[in-house]
């Protein structure tokens, strides 16, 4: 799991990240509350803090992700 050392995250950058979970969660039919889900969430602020900024690129990585 990311451990964040002064991470600051803009309102549009968290809109983003919980979107694109919410997309993961959707398309793979995962609870939101999961275990899984909390993979992909970890998963997402890890690609986002590696310059997967957008949605497409951060999408795109998620789809990617193989699972727990």
């Amino acid at each position: 799991m990311s451990f964040l050392i002064n991470a600051a995250f803009s309102p549009d950058d968290v809109d983003l990240l919980r979107g694109a979970l919410n997309s993961w969660c959707r398309e793979r039919r995962v609870d939101i509350n999961s275990s899984e889900a909390q993979f992909a969430a970890s998963a997402a602020i890890d690609l986002f803090q590696s310059g997967h900024t957008t949605d497409e690129k951060l999408n795109h990585a998620l789809r990617e992700l193989k699972g727990p």
